[in-house]
């Protein structure tokens, strides 16, 4: 019995196992090595792939100048405010649609028709609609921002346990409490997933409208750079994009462990 006992404390043992904090830096380290060693050695001519040490440089010289700040604070400016609008709205009504069968039975086709649509193919007639200037862009960032994170909240509602719903009502909670203590935290798990899935939509919204209506923002100069096929200043909008990228991830993912210490 006792021989028996270890052979399964053995096989589970894995998931058990700490992982070092460094793990998660090594394989960057060695891609951007890789990278580096294919550089130097001439594989792969500097035009066409910049080594990482020449990007940093170029993006230092960029950042003293002056002309990655002013790039940097528009797109943050368009980003923020249409991810927060979108993920605002989307929970809102993601919660509006789970909860009331009339609104779910009205809604989520109208809501389901429109999310298969290319967002930035609306681009243009947004510009048609609000001008060419900031709103144009944020809206069509809030927009694509909105779908992920109406659909992932509806779905989590969806998967809230309905004893635990009418155990609240009996106890004599009103339909708001039973949203912001019952349903809410419920899905809150859903909620970050379409968050975070939300946040890659934004950066690509962002690059996009910035490529085609903006004379200033990160995907402004990633463009005007790859025209002029001055690819190192170009690779540093791309490091930019991923950085900003890998921060929203880290963000989300330590707000999420504040509010659901229990995942």
């Amino acid at each position: 019995m006792e021989k028996h006992k270890q052979v399964i404390t053995n096989r589970v043992a894995f998931l058990d196992k700490k992982v070092p904090f460094y793990a998660s830096f090594l394989g960057i380290a060695g891609l951007l090595l890789l990278w580096e060693l294919i550089s130097r050695l001439g594989i792969v001519s500097p035009l066409f792939l910049p080594s990482p040490s020449s990007i940093i440089i170029t993006g230092w010289e960029m950042l003293i100048s002056g002309e990655i700040y002013g790039n940097l604070t528009a797109s943050l400016y368009r980003i923020v405010i249409g991810y927060a609008i979108g993920a605002a709205f989307g929970i809102l009504i993601g919660l509006i649609l789970g909860f009331f069968k009339l609104a779910d039975a009205i809604g989520t086709p109208i809501v389901y028709s429109i999310y298969p649509i290319p967002k930035i193919a609306l681009l243009p007639l947004f510009i048609l609609w609000l001008g060419i200037g900031e709103l144009s862009k944020v809206t069509i960032i809030a927009l694509g921002v909105f779908f992920p994170v109406v659909i992932n909240t509806f779905s989590g509602v969806k998967n809230v346990d309905p004893m635990l719903v009418k155990a609240a009502v009996t106890f004599g909670s009103n339909r708001v409490n039973v949203i912001r203590k019952v349903i809410l935290p419920g899905s809150l798990p859903m909620i970050f997933a379409g968050l975070k899935l939300a946040a890659g939509t934004s950066l690509l919204l962002l690059v996009s409208a910035e490529m085609i209506a903006a004379q200033q923002g990160i995907g402004s100069m990633v463009l005007h750079y790859g025209n002029l096929m001055i690819t190192s200043k170009l690779m540093v909008g791309v490091l930019i994009l991923s950085l900003l990228g890998l921060t929203f991830n880290r963000g989300l993912k330590w707000l999420e462990t504040k509010l659901i210490p229990w995942k």
